[in-house]
């Protein structure tokens, strides 16, 4: 009787952490989890312990620098490791990690990793060329890898997941058009900056702003000044730009694709004594510093990728291919083209939003993305008054 009793309590118990769900249906993990799943609070990944106990060897996270974008050290890192800790993968059996902007550290790392018994690898390459390298070997020892926010191409990844990036371009192209009109910014002489040519979502990036945007050009409407060779370091952008606007005075707004150069580019327009609200610019990644320039008028808006979506949505497929189980459909809401190897990479792709004053009360202060208090700091108390935001 006493045995049954315990056998009883027992079951409880482990209905209890896993909601009541069998044990095949723990080994196999949630099967209705989409990408519409994961919210900021990261509850959905409580029902990953089963997988995550049915799984064996380690996950390795490896995120690229410190300096192309702060989004890494600030959200990816720890928001990984929370989704981690929280799917019950002990401490052991995980690694987050950052290349620091060295191809053979991200090579090494991997290589490590899996020495160190590593079976799903999810990188954040800091190029094709090196991702490349990671996926050959470890392909080669039978250790799986997911594609983090960037794809490598040429790669032979599992999957990918990242936000759906020709939107990213899209949302920035549609900011500028419609930062022209309000800051009544007349004959629009325009500077189209990319990324680094070695990052495909910089490619992904211009395919939705050229979409936005090259019909104004070839109507007239709108003068494309130039196209800048592109990259994600600042002072490189920032000389690339000056020299275009040395050259043409009348430039009076510029397509630029993260925070992180506009930034530098704000800052020098600032220096010229350029005014609020007469040079728009847009960003991405929703920096603290990047929403500071919204604010006060300098940037039209940025494009908000919420990394804790993209986090838990990539521990989520780390966890299915630990524990050799398929991902369900739901999950997996896509397909990338990976033009260098010809193939289709099956994908999660997230939902960006573009902020602007008018709405980042209800986006980036409600999410908890940046506090009130940290975005409101000095200067910027009476901008967030007038955008609604209250510290």
């Amino acid at each position: 009787m006493l045995g049954g009793l315990s056998l009883a309590v027992s079951s409880m118990l482990v209905g209890a952490v896993y909601g009541g769900a069998s044990a095949s249906e723990r080994a196999s993990g949630p099967s209705n989890v989409s990408t519409s799943s994961f919210n900021n609070s990261f509850t959905i990944m409580k029902q990953f312990k089963g997988l995550a106990a049915a799984g064996h060897g380690k996950i390795a996270a490896i995120m690229p620098d410190t300096t192309t974008s702060t989004r890494y050290v600030e959200f990816d890192q720890p928001d990984i490791t929370k989704a981690l800790q929280l799917a019950g993968v002990s401490s052991s059996n995980y690694v987050v990690q950052n290349a620091l902007g060295s191809d053979a550290t991200q090579l090494t790392d991997a290589q490590t990793d899996i020495s160190n018994g590593a079976t799903v690898l999810l990188v954040d390459p800091l190029d094709s060329g090196v991702g490349a390298q990671i996926e050959s070997y470890a392909k080669s020892r039978g250790v799986k890898v997911v594609d983090y926010d960037r794809l490598t191409l040429g790669g032979s990844r599992s999957y990918y997941v990242s936000f759906n990036n020709v939107t990213v371009g899209k949302l920035q192209g549609e900011g500028l058009v419609s930062c022209v009109a309000a800051w009544h910014v007349k004959k629009p002489q325009v500077v189209v900056m990319h990324g680094a040519v070695t990052d495909n979502n910089a490619t992904l990036f211009a395919q939705g702003s050229d979409s936005v945007l090259n019909p104004l050009f070839k109507s007239g409407k709108w003068v494309a000044v130039a196209h800048t060779a592109g990259s994600w370091d600042a002072p490189t952008s920032e000389t690339e730009f000056q020299a275009v606007l040395t050259a043409h005075p009348s430039v009076n707004a510029s397509l630029i694709p993260n925070d992180t150069n506009a930034a530098a580019i704000i800052t020098y327009l600032t220096s010229l004594h350029v005014k609020p609200k007469t040079f728009p610019t847009t960003g991405q990644d929703a920096s603290l510093t990047g929403l500071q320039d919204v604010l006060s008028g300098y940037q039209c808006g940025t494009v908000y990728k919420p990394v804790y979506l993209e986090a838990q949505a990539a521990v989520a497929l780390a966890l299915y291919l630990r524990a050799g189980v398929k991902p369900p459909s739901k999950l997996v809401n896509g397909k990338v083209q990976d033009t260098t190897a010809s193939v289709s990479v099956p994908s999660v792709l997230e939902t960006p939003v573009w902020v602007t004053t008018k709405n980042m009360n209800a986006t980036i202060i409600k999410q908890n993305w940046v506090p009130a208090a940290q975005l409101c700091a000095g200067s910027y108390a009476a901008d967030c008054t007038a955008a609604g935001i209250t510290p």
